[in-house]
């Protein structure tokens, strides 16, 4: 057997996130994606009854039970000579730090519509923050087994709406009871659909010519005479789809099919090996970094407890650039610290199992000791830094009451951890009162904070939702202020003033010019 060279590893990996409005059916092909892949061999239901299997990302027990996503999963699996890294991110807007954290290790995107809503707010917000990084993006149309709007009237939205040239590379035979199949505009045959019970194996697929006199039979002369009108229309005033234009990210191919039922999957899944890229450069602070260079790579996310066997917390490891070796010396570039990576491991969901190496492009979980950060590099060379990760602008505050004051350690740990992953953002009182402030972009976060505090630390809280709305951080000490606003400190113990409404911050800063308070970034309000 042949030693794997780094350029074609490279050129194997195809890494990308999977991003959505809430109820586009997100989950539900990420499920079917690793069906297809092979990754599993029964796919799961975002909504499981008792005695049915779960979705293999929706791992922890508070996204089984709402039927959500919460936190992104890295799943990967091998596809016709190619190895996959799938990133699913939470669809719901209160978990968008956590989305955009993880599209900084993909290298494309796949957005999920669903046929009836078409774009939605959380999509448009989603495909802002892929536009910003330059990820290419690919686009498939979910629920064609249900209702539709007019395709045409879709893709125009599309265009209108995220200004991208969207080119169809499938096209839909009906929509809802009447839905028939896809017609594959590139290899021009018509793929068949047949409603499989459940959706929880693999559709049969048929393939005729749009122009074989049976399939007016298969399908109707009505929906025929349609597709063949369609067909006619597409090839003469639509744009032949450019790979280049789509990499650049001014065009997106766009496929149609419905998860659910397992149809228009096989066919992405087999058309996206071939369009997406492989990883390329990482913008550090010293410039781009070739994937060929030595190894480096950068954590960008932290979860605890992922596993019930081992309770410990996982950093999120893109390998950027070079051969990853389990046990190989790097240097943590943010503290200059040397480290072993002995403790290595490959991601699907919660399993894991040790990883010997890894290449550009893969995800590796690090046990972490409590010395990674999100943001930080791990490399060969000590200088490689990345520019900093945003915080999103909390928008809803709580504070909360201990039930039972014994637990305060067992608190004081699960506040920690889980503050470090960005479930919550903690701010501490200033005028000596024990227990901090939550900050929060959505309520759902809260939710999520006090269902995992009970589960995982064995810790009962109460949280109080605030009257404030707005956080602002300071240069300089603004404690004398309190008539208008609530002053505390940020985990990094910088000055920080929270207000009820903008009327407040308006009137604080007139009253108090010596007060300097700083700009938000712009990327952290992008979602």
């Amino acid at each position: 057997m042949s030693t794997p060279t780094l350029e074609h590893e490279i050129q194997r990996r195809r890494t990308f996130a999977i991003i959505s409005h809430p109820d586009a059916g997100k989950t539900t092909i990420t499920e079917k994606l690793l069906l297809y892949g092979g990754a599993i061999h029964e796919a799961g239901s975002v909504t499981a009854r008792e005695g049915s299997a779960h979705t293999r990302s929706d791992w922890m027990s508070i996204e089984q039970q709402r039927g959500i996503s919460i936190s992104s999963s890295a799943l990967t699996f091998e596809y016709q000579g190619r190895h996959i890294n799938l990133l699913d991110t939470p669809g719901h807007q209160d978990f968008s730090e956590d989305t955009y954290r993880t599209l900084t290790a993909a290298d494309s995107a796949l957005m999920v519509l669903d046929a009836a809503r078409g774009v939605q707010a959380q999509t448009e917000k989603l495909f802002a923050v892929c536009r910003n990084r330059g990820i290419p993006i690919l686009t498939f149309v979910n629920k064609l087994d249900r209702p539709a709007q007019d395709i045409f009237e879709l893709l125009q939205q599309v265009e209108d709406t995220l200004q991208i040239t969207a080119v169809p590379l499938t096209w839909p035979i009906g929509d809802g009871p009447d839905f028939r199949g896809v017609y594959d505009l590139v290899q021009k045959q018509v793929l068949l659909f047949e409603r499989v019970a459940r959706g929880r194996s693999r559709a049969p697929v048929s393939l005729k010519s749009v122009d074989d006199p049976e399939l007016g039979s298969l399908v109707g002369a009505e929906l025929h005479a349609r597709l063949q009108e369609d067909v006619a229309l597409i090839e003469g005033a639509m744009p032949e789809f450019d790979r280049d234009a789509f990499l650049r990210g001014e065009m997106t191919p766009v496929f149609f099919g419905s998860a659910m039922n397992n149809f228009g999957v096989e066919h992405f899944l087999r058309t996206f090996v071939e369009l997406a890229p492989a990883p390329g450069p990482l913008p550090t602070t010293e410039g781009l970094r070739s994937p060929e260079e030595g190894f480096a790579g950068f954590i960008f996310k932290l979860q605890a407890n992922m596993s019930r066997n081992h309770r410990d917390r996982t950093a999120f490891m893109r390998v950027a650039s070079g051969h990853f070796e389990r046990g190989m010396d790097v240097t943590h570039t943010r503290t200059g610290r040397k480290l072993r990576l002995s403790q290595a491991h490959t991601l699907f969901a919660q399993d894991r199992e040790k990883v010997e190496d890894a290449w550009p492009g893969d995800i590796v979980g690090l046990v972490n000791p409590g010395v990674f950060r999100i943001g930080d590099v791990i490399s060969v060379s000590p200088k490689v830094q990345l520019p900093d990760f945003p915080r999103f602008t909390p928008e809803t505050f709580a504070t909360m009451t201990l039930r039972d004051v014994t637990k305060r350690k067992a608190f004081q740990k699960g506040l920690a951890q889980l503050a470090e992953e960005g479930v919550v953002q903690v701010f501490y009182p200033t005028d000596g009162a024990r227990d901090p402030y939550l900050g929060a972009v959505g309520p759902l976060q809260f939710e999520v904070f006090q269902a995992r505090l009970s589960e995982e630390y064995g810790v009962e809280v109460e949280l109080h939702v605030t009257s404030y709305t707005l956080v602002r951080w300071l240069a300089g000490d603004a404690t004398q202020v309190a008539r208008f606003a609530r002053s505390v400190e940020d985990d990094q113990g910088r000055p920080v003033m929270l207000f009820r409404s903008t009327f407040d911050l308006t009137y604080t800063q007139d009253q108090h010019p010596e007060i300097e308070f700083l700009p938000l970034p712009q990327d952290l309000t992008v979602v």
